[in-house]
């Protein structure tokens, strides 16, 4: 079975979030087949081992995609369908790195549920077992490593208006949710970093209004991106309470991470980089992962990795090549190698939170 072959076994398995059950069996099918034990967990998530004792490595993949199935199909070189970028390619990545075994402690894999809607996968996982050093997989490229994400702030706010005639000068429920994002614009402004990672930024991601009986009613979503050293604490309590005092729902909350970038899982998977003649690439991310739950939870080591371009993400164009998929496995072999048999330092450098 060649890396592709492993690829093919998890993508063809269609798992949106919250349908992820033939995915994560087949993943413990297959990882059973490369030499590895392997079981279910209580929420769902695909689990494989190997070895016992310490250290104990643990890479934290997901299993399940963003809605929207994709022909499967494959060409000499490449695999395309959902999920082959975000994230399975990184799975499948991980299961052939431990196949060979390689030194002392405990290897595990994690196929996790509910990573891009609500992490329940990762969060079933945070008060069990601590590892010694965490491994995230997202795409960052076989010569990348992911070392930051922003955290993220969805909420509703909901205006309340009389209804009143349209030639009235009293504001609509609509005109003061218009002014309320208006003044949130601004103070992102007034967090606007010397780069898109360093600054809060804003999007109005959905808007509707109503009529109840005599009074007009305006919701308005919005996502914020916070940057490290920016909490989300911080962020809500400054919310403007004008115009028209809004009732506010926070949907998502997740604070941002920035880990340190001479930690040893960085230092191993650079290492790996190296080692294969190219010259590693740091990433910090618009986005988020389940890196900006575990790692401040656990206080380990930590970085993201695998396979793939990022700006395939979500969309539907994935697709991993097996040169990529071959490199990223080389990579995280030589950084097992490397963390297993002594170079883990103890702390986990979180530096944003």
């Amino acid at each position: 079975m060649d890396e592709l072959d492993v690829l093919e076994r998890l993508v063809r398995r269609y798992s949106p979030s919250r349908r992820e059950t033939p995915a994560v069996g087949e993943f413990v099918r297959l990882a059973r087949t490369l030499g590895y034990a392997a079981q279910v967990d209580a929420a769902g998530n695909g689990i494989a081992w190997r070895g016992r004792g310490r250290p104990k490595v643990l890479f934290l993949g997901h299993i399940d995609t963003v809605e929207g199935e994709l022909p499967v199909r494959r060409t000499r070189d490449r695999l395309y369908g959902r999920g082959a970028v975000d994230a399975k390619g990184p799975l499948a990545a991980a299961l052939l790195a431990g196949r060979a075994d390689p030194g002392p402690g405990e290897y595990r894999v994690i196929a996790a549920v509910g990573e891009e809607t609500d992490s329940r996968g990762a969060r079933h996982l945070l008060g069990r077992s601590r590892p010694d050093a965490l491994l995230v997989g997202e795409p960052s490229g076989w010569d990348g490593v992911t070392i930051g994400y922003k955290g993220e702030i969805e909420l509703t706010a909901t205006f309340r208006a009389a209804r009143t005639h349209h030639s009235s000068p009293s504001p609509t429920a609509s005109d003061l949710a218009l002014a309320w994002v208006g003044l949130l614009r601004r103070y992102a402004a007034d967090h606007a970093g010397e780069s898109p990672f360093r600054s809060l930024t804003l999007k109005v991601v959905g808007m509707e209004s109503r009529r109840l009986g005599g009074t007009e009613v305006a919701a308005v979503t919005v996502d914020l991106r916070l940057p490290p050293g920016l909490a989300t604490d911080e962020v809500l309590r400054s919310l403007p309470r004008d115009p028209g005092r809004p009732s506010i729902e926070v949907r998502v909350r997740v604070e941002p991470i920035e880990v340190s970038r001479t930690n040893s899982v960085v230092e191993s998977l650079v290492v790996g980089i190296r080692d294969l003649g190219a010259r590693p690439m740091l990433w910090r991310k618009g986005g988020t992962s389940d890196l900006n739950l575990a790692a401040p939870a656990w206080g380990v080591p930590a970085a993201a990795y695998g396979p793939g371009n990022a700006r395939l993400d979500h969309t539907d164009r994935e697709f991993v090549s097996r040169s990529e998929l071959k490199r990223s496995v080389a990579v995280l072999t030589r950084a097992l190698v490397r963390l297993r048999s002594g170079a883990l330092t103890p702390r986990g450098g979180v530096e944003g939170a």
